[in-house]
């Protein structure tokens, strides 16, 4: 069976987050997806079946099936690209459906994402709090300018958003414990962010969920993070960038872009590597 390694939302043809991407007749069982996804060793790994016009797309973690991947999303946009040719595919994931639409520029597929339609949700206090004695930082070093809530775009993160860009350089948690938090709340990952400005936004996953301590870049988390900050009326549309796994020594960059338009589809786009 040929597995491709990609690399997605690369930056300067470095870093980026890899994924594993094969290509089915049929789609396999769950038990023998999970056993590829181990070996693979990614965070994440993606199965497709071309099914007329569509492909159906199911994603794998090393311990978890996982309801959406964005990264592993863009990585397959550049695996069809490099079997079918550049050009717009339509990917059927769990709870709907999503495109994607890739081209060549200087050697490299550019892939952009077009996520389901998102939603933000109010977290209880008594949450919060049991999920912030897990990490490093306290409540008050949380910005009051962005609340925390749960953000969806295909599969559900806890967004936090810190005052100062130390504590996220700074990020640690307790994994075995927010593990089972996420759990309850079937959270993929917790987003902790740091707005430099209305264009510019650094991030870190927390992916204990899935069995690996931290992403260096997270589609998923970046379109539900789109629809996020539409939705608390921080940004109610245009661009932004999102810088991510600087702080692991793999740098990422995302660029995310929507509409006013509240609950509306959210676009990721990135860069990707082939991984020899």
């Amino acid at each position: 069976m040929d597995i491709q390694r990609i690399s997605a939302f690369a930056y300067n043809n470095e870093g980026g987050n890899p994924a594993g991407v094969a290509f089915y007749e049929k789609m396999p069982t769950k038990e023998e997806m999970l056993r590829i996804a181990k070996e693979v060793g990614y965070s994440e790994s993606a199965f497709l079946v071309k099914q007329d016009e569509n492909f159906r797309i199911k994603y794998f973690s090393p311990e978890e099936e996982v309801a959406f991947c964005g990264h592993a999303t863009i990585a397959s946009a550049a695996a069809l690209a490099q079997k079918y040719g550049e050009g717009k595919y339509n990917l059927i994931i769990n709870d709907g459906e999503v495109n994607v639409e890739v081209q060549n520029i200087d050697g490299n597929y550019f892939a952009t994402l077009s996520s389901v339609n998102t939603y933000s949700q109010d977290v209880d206090t008594q949450y919060v709090q049991r999920v912030v004695d897990e990490f490093n930082f306290n409540i008050e070093d949380l910005n009051e300018d962005f609340p925390v809530k749960i953000a969806f775009a295909g599969a559900r993160h806890l967004i936090f958003v810190v005052k100062d860009k130390q504590k996220l350089v700074d990020m640690e948690y307790n994994f075995d414990a927010i593990k089972e938090l996420m759990k309850e709340k079937e959270l993929t990952t917790i987003s902790i962010l740091f707005s430099e400005n209305e264009t510019l936004i650094h991030s870190r996953n927390a992916f204990a969920f899935g069995g690996v301590y931290e992403d260096p870049a997270t589609g998923a988390a970046a379109v539900a993070l789109g629809g996020y900050l539409r939705d608390i009326g921080f940004k109610k549309e245009g661009s932004l960038e999102i810088l991510q796994g600087v702080d692991m020594k793999v740098p990422s960059k995302l660029f995310v872009s929507y509409e006013s338009e509240i609950g509306s589809s959210v676009k990721v786009s990135g860069y990707t590597r082939l991984i020899d």
